[in-house]
């Protein structure tokens, strides 16, 4: 089974710097011949989406807020009408107030949670659905978790129950869209050094205890979560969808 994706249209939100989990995935795609649309979430960091894209020949970039549902549809009209089809959708974002990163999940402030999961989960429904009539032929859909939706990882708080919520939601949606050959699945990858990663406390702790425990004894690599995205977008991976596919080295099979 073939992992080019030559003829095909993806859009990629998420890509904050060079760094960003949703950039490795982006030149991942390009290299296997999709077409990119990348988005940026406002005008604060459209400078720095527009310094990579020119890297990725043919790539074009959009501003779209995923937590503003009125500039998710005019998004995907002009994707619409610039590409006529979606066949790959890569949601990579997530977010949660600073203050409700520390101290201690039981203090997690009603607005922070709120937050936390209107950016991090409903995105992910919001963006599925103004896709899914692009996606004609089927398509991909993939977002990223974490090993703290599932088990207590300390300092990531209110962001851990947001990712369990969002593979529930992975579920749920690919129940909804699998009848139109569209496939929803998460990453979930180990700690790795991205913009967003450094808002968690503790975070060298963290890459030293992964590194420890994980059966490779190492860190993942950006890259190798890049190349998993490919897979999921590709047709080698047309029998998956509504799972979690960890890439983290093999640490979430420990048990100590």
């Amino acid at each position: 089974m073939s992992f080019s994706l030559e003829g095909r249209v993806a859009v990629v939100f998420g890509v904050a710097n060079k760094r960003s989990i949703a950039w490795s995935i982006a030149q991942g795609l390009h290299q296997a011949g999709a077409r990119l649309a990348i988005t940026y979430q406002n005008e604060r960091l459209e400078q720095e989406a527009k310094d990579l894209i020119p890297s990725l020949p043919g790539a074009e970039a959009f501003m779209c807020d995923v937590s503003k549902d009125e500039e998710i549809e005019p998004l995907f009209s002009k994707l619409k009408e610039t590409y006529g089809k979606l066949h790959v959708l890569v949601h990579s974002v997530a977010f949660a107030p600073a203050e409700d990163m520390k101290g201690d999940f039981l203090n997690t402030s009603r607005d922070g949670f709120r937050i936390a999961n209107d950016v991090s989960v409903y995105s992910l429904i919001a963006v599925a659905r103004a896709a899914a009539p692009l996606m004609e032929d089927g398509g991909s859909v993939i977002t990223m978790s974490y090993y703290g939706a599932e088990k207590v990882v300390p300092h990531y708080n209110v962001m851990g129950v947001a990712k369990a919520a969002l593979e529930c939601t992975v579920q749920y949606l690919a129940y909804d869209l699998g009848p139109k050959k569209i496939r929803v699945n998460a990453i979930s990858a180990g700690p790795i050094k991205t913009l967003a990663a450094r808002g968690v406390s503790g975070l060298g702790e963290m890459l030293k205890s992964h590194a420890e425990r994980a059966p490779l004894k190492r860190n993942v690599d950006v890259n190798e979560v890049g190349s998993t995205g490919v897979f999921l977008a590709s047709d080698a991976s047309s029998g998956i969808t509504g799972e979690v596919i960890y890439v983290d080295c093999g640490y979430n099979i420990m048990g100590f």
